[in-house]
């Protein structure tokens, strides 16, 4: 059997588009009282579902958690048989069902009742069983599934999971969850490390931070440049005080008109009043500050405006920032 693939597939991107669109119907007092409900949950949020409605109340129960709305997914079928002992009365239970007529649900509504769970159901078939035990009950209907055989779940999985996202990031506002809450909660990822990564975690210290008095000749501070591996310099005055910084760019572009530079005292070559970064700045702060600067390397200092450090952006790219 031959098919034009690529008028097949956007066919199936209309459908599910148009499913997904269709919901804007159901987005009403039922959907404002589900939020309410979710919102004011003492005990977890339980998703359950089985098969692929299964599938996604896994991934929305895990947006749940990632955005402040602690949850949990209980496979329907487990449940009957045994995990609905960690279902609790002050729990509130979202089922995600399209006919809302699977036997595993039935099973599950008395005993869900007999509880005391509230129940929100997510269903394309509003006078299902399921559909009369729920609380609240959300319209996920569309008008027919990608699947040509209409069998395969397919553009009404797509409605199910763009309603479960609706739901969750209502709630992730009013809430009023904000970036640094979602990076505390995914410390291992990359929006944990520009989110709570700061210049201190990364910044060269010690012999690695070269700092020389703004006296010392040019000689002097590429011996102290070279032992810290380092490409710049931070110089200082007598109080420790950041003046300004030499750095590899400033001995080439000198070195061209001053054969004798190395004999040079450094204040009177080094970059006055440089840009510098504090250590408790975030990593990707800083990093933004370098890129637009154009510039590898920033002096770190303190609140009296001492170098305690040298950020560069080697640093920044092994810490993953970009």
């Amino acid at each position: 059997m031959k098919i034009n693939v690529l008028r097949r597939a956007r066919a199936v991107l209309d459908i599910e588009a148009k499913a997904v669109s269709g919901l804007k119907k159901s987005i009403n007092k039922d959907f404002q009282a589900a939020v309410k409900h979710i919102f004011n949950c003492r005990g977890m949020v339980v998703i359950t579902g089985v098969g692929k409605t299964g599938i996604i109340g896994q991934k929305f129960s895990a947006t749940l958690s990632s955005t402040g709305t602690p949850s949990l997914f209980l496979h329907s079928a487990e449940a009957i048989h045994g995990d609905l002992g960690r279902v609790s009365k002050d729990d509130i239970v979202i089922i995600l069902s399209y006919s809302g007529d699977s036997e595993e649900i039935k099973k599950l509504l008395p005993v869900l009742k007999k509880i005391g769970a509230e129940i929100i159901s997510l269903t394309g078939n509003t006078k299902s069983l399921m559909a009369r035990y729920s609380d609240v009950v959300l319209d996920t209907a569309v008008k027919k599934e990608a699947c040509p055989l209409g069998l395969a779940p397919t553009a009404s999985t797509t409605a199910m999971l763009a309603m479960c996202d609706a739901l969750a990031v209502c709630l992730l506002e009013l809430k009023g969850f904000k970036e640094e809450d979602f990076a505390f909660y995914h410390p291992g990822g990359a929006l944990g490390k520009r989110l709570l990564l700061k210049v201190e975690d990364i910044m060269r210290k010690g012999s690695n931070n070269p700092v020389v008095n703004e006296n010392k000749k040019i000689s002097e501070v590429l011996v102290k440049i070279t032992e810290g591996r380092a490409g710049s310099a931070s110089v200082v005055d007598k109080n420790g005080r950041l003046k300004g910084i030499f750095t590899d760019g400033d001995l080439r572009r000198h070195l061209e008109k001053d054969p004798d530079l190395s004999q040079r005292r450094v204040k009177e070559v080094m970059t006055k009043n440089p840009t510098a970064v504090k250590p408790l700045m975030l990593a990707a702060e800083a990093m933004r500050i370098l890129k637009e600067k154009k510039i590898d390397e920033v002096p770190v200092v303190d609140a009296k405006g001492c170098p305690v450090g040298l950020l560069d952006v080697q640093d920044l790219l092994k810490a993953g920032l970009v």
